[in-house]
C-alpha cells in the first residue's frame, strides 16, 4: 500500500448508526490487529461539516428511517465533487439513492437492498439494478446491499487496501464468515486516481466513461487538453500505465465482473467492454487473468445462471 487511505463516512440526516458507526470501528481495528500498519484516516461528513480534502473513498452508509437522499442536498454535491476528483463512491443499502441522486450510476451495475428495488428502479432507471448481489464493486462506484452489508463493504475496502491476510484477521476478530472475499478481488485493476494531475485525471473518467469505444492516445490527450508530445509521460506517470495498457486492464476488469454476475455469452461481453476481435479478447483477458474467460466464469461465478 504506497498510501495511507483517507475515508469520508456521510453522517447524513437518517443514517443508520450501526452501519455508520461499525464502519468507524472496522477501520479502527486494523491498526490494533497489526500495529505495523497505519491506521486509514476517517473523517466524518455532516451536512454542516463537510470535508474538503480528497477522500480516497466516501461511504453513504444504509438507512433506517426511509431517508433516500436529495439531488438538491449540500451532501449530494459535495459527493459529486469528492468522485469527479477521484475517490471511490460507496453505499450501504438506501446509500445507493445518494450516489444515484449525485448521477454516478447511469449505466452501472449496481446493488441496494431488495426491498427498495422498486423505488429504485423506478428513480433511476438508467441503472442495472442487480439486488440479487450482496457486493458489486464497478471499479470507482462499489455498492452494498442489506443493512448489515457494511461489513462487506468494510472488509471488501480493506481487502482492496491492506490485502486478504487483513480481512481474514478482521473476520476472524469480528466472527463473521469471510466466504465470498478471494483474494482475486483484491488484485483487480485498481489505477492511481489521487496522484493529483488533474487533466491526466480527466482522461482516465473520459476511458471510464468511453472504454468500450476505439479511443487513441489523440482523443485522450484532446480530453485532458495536455499537448500530444507530453500527454504520455504524464498518463504513465501518474496512473503507472501506459494509455493502451490502461484501456485494456480496465476493459477485462469490465468482462471480469460481467463474466461473475451475468449470463451474456463471451461475445456479447467481449462487444460490450469494446472488443470486436473475439480471440484478441480471449488472449487479452488471459493474458491478465491466466484463464479463458469460459474457465474464469466457470470458477468465479456467483449465483445460479437462469
Amino acid at each position: 500500500m504506497l498510501n495511507v487511505p483517507n475515508i469520508a463516512i456521510a453522517d447524513y440526516p437518517g443514517v443508520q448508526k450501526a452501519s455508520f458507526y461499525g464502519l468507524v470501528d472496522l477501520f479502527a481495528l486494523i491498526p490494533r490487529l497489526d500495529p505495523t500498519i497505519t491506521a486509514p484516516h476517517v473523517q466524518i461528513a455532516t451536512p454542516e461539516a463537510l470535508p474538503t480534502t480528497l477522500a480516497t473513498a466516501v461511504i453513504f452508509p444504509a438507512s433506517l428511517d426511509g431517508s433516500r437522499g436529495d439531488p438538491a442536498h449540500p451532501m449530494t454535491d459535495w459527493l459529486r465533487q469528492q468522485h469527479a476528483q477521484g475517490a471511490i463512491a460507496c453505499s450501504v443499502c438506501a446509500g445507493a439513492f445518494w450516489l444515484g441522486h449525485a448521477g454516478l450510476l447511469a449505466g452501472r451495475p449496481v446493488t441496494t437492498h431488495w426491498a427498495l428495488e422498486q423505488d429504485f428502479r423506478a428513480r433511476f432507471p438508467d441503472t442495472d439494478v442487480q439486488a440479487e448481489h450482496i457486493l458489486i464493486d464497478d471499479h470507482d462506484v462499489i455498492t452494498a446491499g442489506g443493512l448489515m452489508a457494511w461489513v462487506d463493504l468494510g472488509l471488501h475496502l480493506t481487502g482492496l487496501w491492506y490485502g486478504g491476510e487483513m480481512v481474514s484477521q478482521l473476520a476472524r476478530h469480528l466472527l463473521v464468515d469471510p466466504a465470498g472475499r478471494e483474494q482475486r478481488n483484491y488484485s483487480s485493476f485498481r489505477p492511481r486516481r489521487d496522484h493529483g494531475d488533474a487533466a491526466i485525471l480527466i482522461a482516465q473518467r473520459y476511458i471510464d466513461q468511453q472504454f468500450q469505444d476505439i479511443l487513441t492516445v489523440s482523443d485522450l490527450a484532446a480530453q485532458a487538453g495536455v499537448p500530444l508530445r507530453s500527454f504520455n509521460r504524464r498518463f504513465q506517470k501518474a496512473t503507472r500505465h501506459s494509455p493502451a495498457a490502461y484501456l485494456q486492464a480496465l476493459r477485462v476488469e469490465k468482462a471480469r465482473g460481467a463474466l461473475e454476475r451475468g449470463n451474456k455469452s463471451v461475445a456479447q461481453i467481449a462487444w460490450a467492454v469494446g472488443y470486436r476481435d473475439i480471440p484478441a479478447f480471449g488472449r487479452a483477458f488471459r493474458s491478465v487473468t491466466g484463464l479463458t474467460p469460459g474457465a474464469y466464469r466457470a470458477r468465479f461465478r456467483t449465483g445460479s445462471p437462469l
